[in-house]
């Protein structure tokens, strides 16, 4: 008789990210020759730019390939001050600042140095997939904030008001966000910031798109548009989308010493250090020329707006215009309680297997992000991908009766 080693509860209960499991079936069957339209995975189709991948060369060249500082090497940590104060016009010095293996790593950091058992978090939805997961493994308690679609996503301040509690330690912010594409406005990002003043909570901003914005603002996040909160403020960033560099693996964490000295040493305890090569490539393209940045952007924004066109002109569709990253989220909710070929859609993953199974377009379901009436496509690919994509949207769609 075999015996079968249990597993700890908090796994037991835990849920594969819906958007890698969406993104790895796609590309299963597309290596078995299914012709799939993949809108669903967030990640550039851009190549990290040549002097990126010229200085991670030369580091392996130069032998930098040992350990460093767990929390990231010196002059890495100087440029990301750097890269701050300008964006932003805030200061932060060198121990305020952690790198770590991708900005997933710096989240969950964060919350296991912040949580303990029952701690609050408040997250809005729609929300990225991982936000309540990371919470939960911490020992928090996620407690979601509704936003509404007819107002673009902004966040619903009265209700958050009224969710504060003593036990509310920090609110989860994302913008641009995933899956959305939905910015916050100044006024609302204030309003937080001088509830997080009043009630001692900690704001963590997730800003990994936010050099991905389509109107002629810069970037922006909350310490910006209220400095004076700067002490509640936990900063979380990247080089993946705005560099094309998703598969080097390094983000970053600006914020109060004892939260970046805390995440440092959860770190040291897990993977130790980032990527030593990743983190000179990290370097060149903070410090190096930002042309790749702009073009990127630029094409970006011309396959939102050809992507909006054709998601306007589908019948039953209301999708809110992204203001920055590269998705949309539209509302499929008006087919649901249709079927074709027998195959009854009646929620967001009924859409999405519909839509891999007889179209071959694969998206994420809504549900995923906390909002069953929606599914998340991306633009971060070529545009006749994403036309070939949205002529069989429509088709499949027509056939729902």
């Amino acid at each position: 008789m075999s015996w079968t080693l249990p597993l700890a509860e908090r796994v037991r209960n835990l849920k594969p990210s819906p958007t890698l499991a969406v993104d790895t079936k796609a590309k299963t069957l597309k290596a078995q020759g299914v012709d799939i339209i993949n809108l669903s995975a967030g990640e550039p189709d851009f190549d990290t730019p040549e002097h990126i991948k010229e200085a991670a060369i030369k580091a392996i060249r130069d032998g930098f390939t040992k350990y460093t500082p767990v929390g990231g090497i010196p002059e890495l940590k100087e440029a990301i001050a750097a890269k701050i104060e300008q964006d932003y016009k805030l200061t932060y010095r060198s121990e305020q600042i952690m790198v770590s293996t991708g900005g997933k790593q710096v989240l969950y950091n964060v919350a296991q140095a912040i949580l303990d058992p029952g701690d609050e978090v408040i997250i809005p939805v729609p929300y990225w997939v991982s936000y309540p997961a990371m919470v939960e493994l911490a020992g928090g308690k996620v407690r979601f904030l509704p936003s509404d679609p007819d107002k673009n996503f902004a966040l619903d301040l009265m209700a958050l008001g009224s969710m504060l509690t003593s036990g509310t330690k920090a609110i989860i912010l994302n913008s641009p966000s995933n899956p959305t594409g939905a910015v916050y406005s100044r006024d609302d990002l204030k309003t937080v910031a001088d509830l997080a003043v009043e009630h001692n909570f900690v704001v963590i901003t997730d800003d990994i798109y936010d050099q991905i914005r389509f109107g002629n603002e810069g970037p922006e996040n909350i310490a910006s548009v209220a400095p004076e909160a700067q002490d509640h403020v936990v900063v979380v960033n990247g080089v993946s989308k705005t560099y094309a560099m998703t598969g080097w693996r390094i983000g970053y964490l600006a914020g109060p010493k004892a939260v970046v000295k805390a995440a440092t040493k959860i770190q040291s305890q897990s993977t130790s250090n980032p990527n030593s090569i990743a983190q000179k490539a990290t370097l060149a393209a903070l410090t190096g020329p930002q042309d790749g940045v702009l073009k990127m952007k630029q094409a970006f924004f011309e396959r939102k707006n050809y992507i909006m066109e054709r998601l306007r002109a589908i019948p039953g569709i209301s999708c809110v215009e992204p203001k920055g990253a590269f998705y949309v989220f539209p509302d499929l909710s008006s087919y649901y309680g249709k079927e074709a070929s027998g195959q009854k859609i009646n929620d967001s993953l009924d859409m999405a297997d519909y839509l891999l199974e007889k179209a071959q377009i694969a998206g994420v379901p809504g549900v995923a992000f906390g909002d069953n009436r929606f599914m998340r496509f991306s633009y971060a690919t070529d545009l006749s991908i994403i036309q070939e994509g949205m002529d069989r949207l429509s088709a499949a769609l027509s056939n729902l009766k």
